[in-house]
C-alpha cells in the first residue's frame, strides 16, 4: 500500500508532565507511545508546533504516520494539531485523534468520523482549530465515574489497580484500531472491532 495522498497525523490527546502520566485522560499519549515503538519512531520536540512528534511507516513502504503528543495541556490541544496538519499538509480526513471516552465502558475501543465532542475539551479545541469536526476519533472507553465523583476529577485520576491489569492489552488494541483505520478505512475498522 502506498501513501500518494501523503501522511496521516495521529494525535494522542493528554496532558504533559509526570504527574498526569497515569491519568485516564492520558490514554491517548499511551497509544501514541506504543505506535511510535511499532514504527520505530522516537518522540522529539517539533520545531514549529508545541508538540512532541515521532514519524515512521506502517510496514515496509507502507503509509507514513506523523504521531503527535500536544504539550499545551488538553484544553488547548487544537493549536499544535492544526499547526502540524498545516506543516505536513494533512487534510482533516487523515487526522486521527486518540482520546479517553466517558460514554464508553472501560475495555471498549470505538472509532468514528466526525460528530460531536461529548464535552471533551481536547476534541472541542481540535474542532475549533481545524475548522471542522470531520476528522477520525479513536475513542478509548474509560466508563463513567463511580458514585457522585465529578467527571473532571475522574478523568484526572489514575487507572485503578483492576483496570491497570488490562490496560496494556487495551492500549495495544487501540493501536491496532489506529493502524486499521489507516490501512483499511473507518467503516471496515468499525465492522472488525465494534463487535466486542
Amino acid at each position: 500500500m502506498t501513501d500518494e495522498a501523503g501522511p496521516w497525523l495521529v494525535v494522542g490527546l493528554g496532558n504533559p508532565g509526570r504527574e498526569y502520566a497515569g491519568n485516564r485522560h492520558n490514554v491517548g499519549f499511551l497509544v501514541a507511545d506504543l505506535l511510535a515503538a511499532r514504527v520505530g519512531g522516537k518522540f522529539g520536540r517539533h520545531k514549529r508546533a508545541m508538540a512532541e512528534v515521532a514519524e515512521g511507516r506502517l510496514g515496509f513502504g507502507g503509509p507514513r504516520l506523523v504521531l503527535a503528543k500536544p504539550l499545551t495541556y488538553m484544553n488547548l490541544s487544537g493549536g499544535p494539531v492544526a499547526g502540524l496538519a498545516q506543516f505536513h499538509k494533512v487534510p482533516p480526513e487523515r487526522v486521527i485523534a486518540v482520546h479517553d471516552e466517558l460514554d464508553i465502558a472501560y475495555g471498549q475501543v470505538r472509532v468514528k468520523c466526525g460528530g460531536g465532542e461529548g464535552g471533551h475539551n481536547g476534541l472541542r479545541s481540535m474542532s475549533k482549530s481545524l475548522g471542522t469536526k470531520d476528522y477520525v476519533r479513536v475513542r478509548f472507553g474509560i466508563g463513567r465515574p463511580p458514585g457522585r465523583q465529578d467527571p473532571a476529577d475522574y478523568v484526572l485520576s489514575d487507572f485503578s489497580a483492576a483496570e491497570r491489569k488490562e490496560l496494556e492489552f487495551l492500549v495495544d488494541r487501540a493501536a491496532d484500531v489506529v493502524e486499521s483505520v489507516v490501512t483499511r478505512g473507518v467503516e471496515p475498522t468499525q465492522n472488525l472491532y465494534h463487535g466486542g
